[in-house]
């Protein structure tokens, strides 16, 4: 039988009663409002009991051959929680009193029954039937929220005392459930937190709800404390005398917050590259113009003079450019990294003259000396490789190590040490998932840094020394190196204390083939260098293109230009002479480097070329990197690069 689903199923009513007649008559009186079984054998009764769950009334004459109802309903309290009613056809009055006493029957009635009273008694058990195991499975619902959720969660009374509690929040106050029941939040929470929490409430009393994110000072009383906490407050509803009741939801979010710092920081470092990309693209071809055109008016005068001189120092100026380009691309892009598997032990050992140099030059202006100690003791003899890049990992202890020296103006000892870690599970807000890594740490006995400053170590351009002794981009850089190759950064430092730096490399995960032996270079043949070579150099910046056709011209090269890739491409079918070498530029509008080069390939087949780029993301550029050249560039490194490309075969 189906019903309305808009209300509850019907009732279940259990009749039991040895003479069939009165059963009848029962369930006359009962299935229009209730689902009706019934049996005649008190034994039969026990085994339905214990076979379904959902009975809500048990209905049982006292006085049957088999066993009394009151045995009955006693025994049936093993297997259902349902009320209990007794009908009674003599003055056993006892059997019902005890019965009654001992929580066996709810309610008992004398036969004949009043037919509407018996209805109405068996209604008002059903409902409190129902009533009661609703309460059950809430209470039981509260508890297992309570006690399984991962937040702290406490319900509070109208005058803000706890009456509920979770052990996840009562840890957050650094005591028991029991220490905190009846007691406020003030009462319970570090002197610290009390601004928060009264600004709290009054946001709750005004508004109904208030939900906050707290950054908890450092020594905050409570065993599981987060540095991060989102803290829900909100008004439930009228306990029974009509006061509100409301929950407070603690949430540990300081993983989130950590993995938003990083995306934060991954952000502004991509957009950061994408800016520089841009930039380094028009200032290096402005010094590859600047830097050619010096070489090549140094060509035209005498070799000594001040003239000379004048020009030198505006190519080493144009240099320093240069170089700072270089560097502001490689911290905010993947480089392409020769990863092989590298012995850091051996590594810093045959570092330690160069670090030495390094103090030296770096204290050349009067500083206090300082020492460095390679100490590779503490890793317990021979590490496990490591995949890495070795010089740019050469690189990024070196400036540690600089890094160090400057920030110890009084001496001291810089260790650079090795160490072998062990992650077993994801650390949170680091790179670090389960397995091995080699640790190197640099650490120094310098000034140290502020939790505002250690905040900003990675940030590019951000640094701690004078206008002209410091760019921002070493940690920077070594971040971005670090991270590539799948490993970590971590800087501790406290001001007075120094400060240490752990590189945290993956440990090569398994030992690769063996490479082939090197070949030597093939020696070029000669006349490559010597002949002349007809050559077509196709540029959109004009700057850049007279270099380059300068250049190649005083060579002896026969050279064609053209400021597009589609004027070349014109050219080229309009009979263009033969052609030996294309110098292409990578980056130009319209027709770009690789597409124009498609074009004159199919035209002339075999066609030689080689790239010129300023700047370009990998998948701008040709296949390899021997036809590539950056700009800026010295007459000696085209001659270089077109002495190799006409030397293939």
């Amino acid at each position: 039988m189906t019903t309305d689903p808009a209300t509850q199923s019907r009732p279940v009513v259990l009749l039991v009663d040895d003479e069939a007649e009165i059963l009848v008559a029962l369930t006359d009186l009962l299935e229009d409002t209730f689902t009706v079984l019934s049996t005649t054998s008190p034994t039969e009764a026990l085994d339905i009991l214990a076979a379904r769950n959902d009975v809500d009334v048990i209905v049982s004459d006292q006085r049957m051959p088999e066993m009394g109802g009151d045995v009955m309903l006693a025994r049936a309290r093993a297997h259902s929680d349902a009320q209990a009613i007794l009908l009674t056809g003599y003055a056993d009055i006892g059997a019902v009193a005890a019965a009654l006493n001992q929580g066996r029957i709810s309610f008992y009635s004398h036969k004949p029954w009043d037919p509407d009273a018996l209805r109405a008694m068996i209604v008002q058990a059903a409902d409190y039937h129902r009533l009661e195991r609703e309460l059950r499975t809430e209470r039981m619902l509260l508890h297992g929220l309570l006690d399984n959720l991962r937040s702290g969660l406490g319900f509070k009374d109208a005058q803000g005392r706890f009456i509920r509690i979770n052990q996840q929040a009562a840890d957050f106050y650094g005591r028991d459930i029991a220490s905190c029941l009846g007691r406020t939040e003030e009462e319970l929470c570090d002197a610290d937190l009390l601004p928060v929490i009264r600004a709290a409430q009054g946001r709750l009393q005004a508004e109904g709800r208030d939900e906050e994110t707290v950054e908890m000072p450092a020594h905050t009383r409570g065993s599981a404390q987060g540095r991060w906490r989102e803290i829900t407050r909100v008004v439930l509803g009228a306990l029974g005398d009509g006061s509100a009741c409301s929950v407070v939801i603690n949430r540990d979010i300081t993983r989130q917050q950590e993995m938003a710092a990083r995306l934060r920081q991954a952000e502004k470092m991509q957009a950061l590259g994408t800016l520089a990309g841009g930039i380094a693209h028009d200032f290096n071809n402005l010094l590859t113009a600047v830097l050619g055109s010096l070489e090549l008016v140094r060509d035209m005068g005498d070799e000594s003079g001040p003239v000379t001189r004048l020009l030198d120092n505006a190519s080493a100026a144009a240099q320093r450019g240069a170089s700072l380009t270089r560097r502001l691309l490689n911290f905010s892009r993947p480089r392409d990294l020769s990863l092989e598997p590298v012995d850091v032990n051996a590594l810093l050992h045959g570092m330690k003259d160069l670090l030495a140099q390094t103090v030296v030059s770096r204290q050349g202006k009067g500083g206090t000396p300082c020492t460095i100690v390679v100490d590779t003791a503490t890793s317990d003899g021979t590490l496990p490789p490591v995949c890495t890049d070795a010089g740019q990992l050469e690189l990024a202890v070196l400036n540690l190590c600089i890094n160090a020296v400057d920030a110890m103006p009084d001496g001291g000892v810089i260790r650079v040490s090795t160490a072998l870690k062990r992650v077993k599970e994801i650390i949170a807000g680091t790179n670090l998932v389960p397995g091995e890594y080699v640790m190197v740490s640099v650490t120094d006995q310098g000034v140290g840094m502020s939790a505002e400053t250690l905040a900003r170590v990675f940030e590019p351009f951000f640094t701690t020394k004078d206008v002209g002794h410091g760019t921002g981009l070493g940690l920077s850089m070594i971040y971005g190196f670090i991270r590539h190759v799948g490993g970590e950064v971590q800087v501790r430092s406290q001001p007075g204390e120094g400060t240490r730096v752990d590189l945290c490399l993956p440990v090569q995960a398994a030992a690769p083939d063996a490479a082939p032996p090197a070949t030597a270079p093939v020696a070029a043949r000669k006349g490559a260098g010597g002949r002349t070579l007809h050559v077509m150099v196709v540029d959109d910046e004009p700057g850049v293109r007279a270099v380059t056709v300068g250049f190649l011209r005083a060579r002896g090269h026969d050279v064609v230009e053209y400021a597009s890739g589609a004027d070349a491409v014109r050219a080229m079918e309009q009979g263009l002479g033969p052609i030996d070498l294309v110098i292409m530029d990578v980056m130009m509008p319209g027709m770009g480097g690789l597409e124009t080069v498609h074009h004159l390939q199919a035209l002339r087949p075999g066609l030689r070329v080689l790239y010129l780029t300023g700047y370009a993301n990998a998948g701008a550029l040709p296949a390899g990197s021997a036809n590539v050249m950056h700009k800026p560039f010295t007459r000696a490194d085209l001659a270089a690069h077109i002495d190799r490309i006409m030397n293939r075969a």
